[in-house]
């Protein structure tokens, strides 16, 4: 199949395959004598595999890993499982540090009046560099 049908089969879009090439993330496909690329159903299931990977917030480099032990036959449960852990740790990182980001926006939101006024304590708080929001900036950097 052509990369639009792939990418349909799949759900990736063909940009995105294209990117998963050039990186090496997935093999380069193989070319008919016009040189258009050309997918097999293990290529879409490849892709289908990265898809999922991506949905549930996996960087590229642990959906490399990911695809290395899928591939690996001999490979031990516990790898997967503790790649999967370290996941879940960063995941919950992150969910801390956008509660913080909410309850910061929150508070600001409500001693803003809101009205016609152009005092405005949110565009203040924000132009006072860390003063306001120095627990959330880990996330922003």
């Amino acid at each position: 199949m052509n990369i639009g049908e792939a990418a349909a089969a799949s759900g990736v879009s063909a940009k995105m395959i294209r990117h998963y090439e050039e990186t090496g993330l997935i093999p380069k496909a193989g070319r008919t004598e016009a040189g258009y690329r050309v997918y097999s159903e293990r290529d879409v299931h490849l892709l289908r595999f990265i898809r999922q990977s991506r949905l549930l917030g996996f960087s590229m480099k642990q959906i490399a890993d990911l695809i290395g032990l899928w591939l690996d036959q001999s490979r031990s449960s516990r790898k997967v499982k503790q790649l999967a852990e370290a996941h879940i740790g960063e995941l919950d990182q992150r969910i801390r540090e956008l509660q913080a980001m909410k309850s910061t926006l929150e508070t600001l939101a409500h001693n803003c009046h809101g009205d016609n006024r152009p005092d405005c304590p949110i565009l203040d708080a924000l132009g006072a560099g860390d003063g306001c929001c120095a627990h959330t900036s880990k996330a922003a950097a």
